[in-house]
């Protein structure tokens, strides 16, 4: 290798740089010159950059303006604790959507004006495809509202492959609604969806549905009551199951529970008057939880009524109430406000939060 191609610098350093630049930047880079068109372009950069990103989950969350013309555009806040706070455009995709799922840079979105439409876009590289209907779309329909309940997105970074699923109350043409879960799952590598029905009588908030995680090969959601985990095993893809949660977690008026995920680790924060308590799954296997960190929350206290945990890494935690995005530094036991809500108009912040990562992850 030409010492003085890289400017001096061993080609492994030049990865490492490049590897830590946003995505649309490092696009950019592609032009300096073939030697770092070359370099970003290969699998091996690839997967430097994604293992680079995945340790610094940010919170995304809807722009949702008060004027009409506002309202016509898919927008998108991103809240990153590195580069503070930026606004992306949906508007590649040519439709009014809602974001469903987030998942290692992928987004799972639902077209506002066409029920049943599905799209998978990467926002950072303005990427997107949108989803074949399924077969047995036209047979059968969620229930209440026509739309899927859960939606889930699983991404695999080191496939590059990702599946899409849709759950809910099961409801047969002309029929009155059963007691039974039907479940449409995706597969990106075939280009196909695939069908199971269950009996099931799972509730879930509106948060419950929203923080969905993947973890082991599995979509994790947590229930209405919190007292367990809901997972569908994509390895079998036709299994839900239950993981219950650990034996502290209290379900008695006044608390609040979240299920995240912490280092590719399940994790649920309980959130009462006065304490964040945070609990990660260490063995899967053994279904084996440990209590990891105990935050007083008498620095918000008049914000804990509203405060939802979104993300969060070893060092921080990302929370966002009606108008504010904040951060808790866990190595200073600070807080700090990343983003406030001027328009009094707007929803609250943590109806539309997810956590998301800047990779590099192809939809297509």
């Amino acid at each position: 290798m030409n010492p003085n191609a890289y400017g001096f610098f061993p080609e492994e350093v030049v990865l490492r740089i490049l590897a830590r630049l946003p995505v649309k930047s490092l696009l950019r880079t592609k032009c300096v010159c073939k030697l770092w068109h070359k370099l970003i372009c290969e699998k091996y950069f690839t997967r430097i950059y994604n293992e680079v990103s995945v340790k610094n989950p940010m919170v995304l969350f809807e722009a949702n303006g008060s004027s009409s013309e506002s309202k016509s555009k898919s927008s998108l806040i991103c809240v990153d604790s590195l580069r503070g706070v930026s606004e992306i455009s949906l508007d590649f995709i040519k439709d009014r959507v809602k974001v469903r799922a987030s998942c290692n840079g992928l987004l799972c979105c639902s077209s506002i004006p066409n029920k049943g439409v599905y799209y998978v876009c990467n926002p950072m590289t303005r990427e997107y495809k949108c989803l074949p209907r399924s077969r047995e779309r036209h047979m059968t329909r969620f229930y209440p509202d026509g739309e899927a309940t859960l939606v889930g997105l699983a991404c695999n970074l080191l496939t590059q492959q990702y599946n899409v699923v849709l759950a809910g109350n099961h409801r047969a043409f002309a029929h009155r609604s059963e007691n039974t879960f039907i479940c449409l799952i995706y597969d990106s590598a075939s280009s196909s969806w695939k069908k199971f029905v269950s009996v099931q009588d799972y509730h879930f908030t509106h948060m419950n549905k929203n923080q969905v995680v993947f973890v082991n090969g599995a979509l994790h959601w947590l229930t209405e009551t919190t007292s367990c985990l809901v997972v569908l095993d994509l390895k079998t893809a036709a299994m839900w199951k239950k993981i219950q949660l650990p034996n502290e977690v209290s379900c008695r008026v006044g608390n609040r529970n979240y299920l995240l995920e912490l280092d590719g680790c399940l994790s649920v924060i309980q959130i009462s008057e006065a304490w964040m308590v945070v609990w990660v799954m260490k063995n899967y296997e053994t279904e084996e939880w440990h209590m990891v960190d105990r935050v007083s929350l008498r620095c918000i206290r008049g914000m804990v009524p509203c405060v939802f945990p979104i993300s969060q890494t070893k060092k921080y935690i990302f929370l966002a109430t009606h108008k504010q995005i904040l951060v808790y530094q866990r190595n200073t036991k600070e807080w700090k406000e990343m983003y406030s809500v001027k328009n009094t108009s707007n929803m609250p912040l943590w109806f539309y939060a997810h956590s998301f990562r800047n990779t590099l992850f192809s939809c297509h």
